[in-house]
């Protein structure tokens, strides 16, 4: 798979499947860990993660600027890394649940968000500028697509464990208590603390089937006040150990980028020195003083034309962490997937956050063979109708999931229901491991490959600043992801996954009428 690549790569990529490993362990179980923890609803859930996701990305412009500034893109990304560290130490130190103060413990918890932003910042769009760089030499320069989908499949086999090993974290620590795991408990405790006896009489009769067969010691829960506290108390601890566990991962990709370091390419020596022809003793680089204004100009504007479009792809695709969870904690029969390892089990609704990255692992050298087979008969699509195609096909996938969401009752619906019928009308779990593969799909159309086209089209003295635009357009796209909870809540459902049909066809649209533009200015 490495054959004729840059030596590099392979270091690069270790680093960053450690790296997602932990960011991945934490994103699987965020939203439902800020509901749990806080007792807020997910609309208000969704405005932290909203701000959190996005401010993972717009830091990533600076952390370019930064790298670009400094020249010292190897120590920004070091940095990065141990900054994320300690933002994970800040969320995994155990507190109680409920707390005593929702203001400062949701402040610690949000300065421990913040800080994982800034390391993700320094760390994220440097390492895949660096991964760029290694393309410019001309006898790799045919191999930069391919390279990044490389890069992109070892980001997912982090991702794709990190999920069970937040599960399983979380559910050891429930069972060292002689607890089950129900999704439908911690909103339902938080609920019953806020109201007592008060709340709807459906919603007792729930807390209390659902009291008794979390009980692994067989006893029913007679003090539904002191049942509710004490769960909610170890759920929420067994969710921070789970972070704790993204601390081991950072610390291994620390390991793994410090050994390899020197196999990447550093940018401060492209430069050319005053004295070997620069201007006024500034290193301008070989491929810049080559390059007028006005292609600069171009080229800027087709990357911004680019950003654009993603930015509506993003706020579709990581609903993934945010409504789409909710869906399969609210309408998915959870109760067919359960693996008994002993010691804990694997179930819940973040399982399904492994779905996506199994299929990059698995999918990536399948798409790479087609675009390879493609390119020697030259009919290879361009990296810009790739990413047209690749908007139809996240369209597509919401249509999917309309379909299985007409018969669906509303959110607000569900907390009149019985815990039978509710039962009765969850769906197979099979509807979230068919939307993700489609989703995966046009993943794979456009987040590597826009990653190729960004660290191809950008001028090179500009490489760390426009590869920070891009994770600044997926901010953008990050910042508004409430929407998705807005509308789960608020509307029928098939009208939520609407708007997101929408929002994909239309950009593919706009792509499409761009695609020759694009295609002249990345020759």
């Amino acid at each position: 798979m490495f054959k004729d690549h840059p030596k590099g790569l392979l270091g690069a990529a270790l680093s960053n499947m450690g790296e997602r490993f932990g960011f991945y362990i934490m994103m699987a179980i965020l939203t439902l860990f800020i509901s749990a923890k806080f007792g807020l609803s997910e609309t208000t859930t969704g405005y932290i993660y909203s701000a959190f996701y996005a401010s993972i990305y717009l830091l990533a412009l600076v952390g370019g600027f930064i790298a670009d500034k400094t020249k010292n893109y190897k120590g920004t990304i070091l940095t990065g890394i141990i900054l994320m560290a300690i933002g994970y130490l800040i969320i995994a130190v155990p507190t109680p649940t409920p707390v005593p103060s929702m203001g400062l413990y949701l402040a610690i918890t949000c300065a421990g968000l913040l800080v994982i932003s800034f390391g993700n910042g320094l760390f994220k769009g440097n390492l895949q500028a660096l991964v760029g760089q290694m393309y410019d030499d001309p006898k790799y320069a045919n191999k930069r697509d391919a390279g990044f989908q490389i890069f992109y499949m070892f980001i997912n086999i982090g991702a794709m464990f990190a999920p069970f090993i937040a599960i399983g974290v979380r559910n050891w620590w429930l069972k060292v208590h002689h607890f089950d795991y129900n999704a439908s408990l911690p909103e339902l405790c938080h609920q019953y603390i806020a109201q007592g006896n008060s709340m709807p009489a459906e919603s007792i009769d729930r807390l209390i089937k659902y009291a008794s067969d979390a009980s692994l010691d067989g006893s029913a829960a007679t003090d539904l006040m002191a049942f509710s506290n004490s769960y909610l108390n170890v759920f929420n601890v067994g969710f921070q150990y789970a972070f704790a566990a993204a601390i081991a991962a950072m610390l291994i990709s620390l390991v793994i980028y410090t050994v390899n370091k020197r196999t990447f390419p550093d940018p401060a020596n492209k430069a050319i020195p005053a004295a070997n022809g620069g201007l006024s003793g500034i290193g301008i680089s070989k491929e810049e003083i080559k390059m007028n204004a006005r292609e600069v100009k171009q080229r800027i504007y087709a990357l911004f034309a680019v950003f654009g479009v993603v930015i509506f792809f993003w706020l579709s695709f990581h609903q993934n962490g945010y409504s789409l969870t909710y869906f399969a904690r609210d309408y998915v029969n959870l109760d067919v997937i359960h693996i008994n390892l002993g010691f804990t089990n694997i179930k819940g609704a973040e399982i399904f956050q492994s779905v996506n990255p199994f299929f990059v692992v698995f999918l990536t050298p399948l798409i790479m063979w087609i675009f390879g087979a493609l390119n020697q008969r030259k009919k290879a699509p361009s990296t810009p109708m790739k990413i047209a195609i690749g908007m139809g096909i996240a369209a597509l996938a919401y249509v999917f999931l309309m379909a299985f969401s007409f018969a669906l009752p509303a959110k607000e619906s569900l907390a009149t229901m019985s815990a039978e019928e509710l039962a009765a009308m969850r769906v197979t779990p099979w509807v979230m491991v068919i939307l993700y593969f489609i989703l995966t799909v046009a993943e794979l159309f456009i987040s590597p490959l826009g990653l190729s086209f960004v660290s191809k089209v950008a001028p090179p003295h500009l490489q760390g600043l426009m590869q920070g635009c891009w994770l600044a357009a997926t901010a953008i796209g990050n910042s508004i992801l409430f929407i998705g909870g807005i509308l789960y809540t608020s509307v029928p459902l098939w009208i939520c996954w609407l708007v997101f049909v929408g929002a994909t066809g239309l950009s593919m649209i706009v792509m499409l009428s761009m695609v020759k533009w694009l295609e002249r200015v990345a020759k």
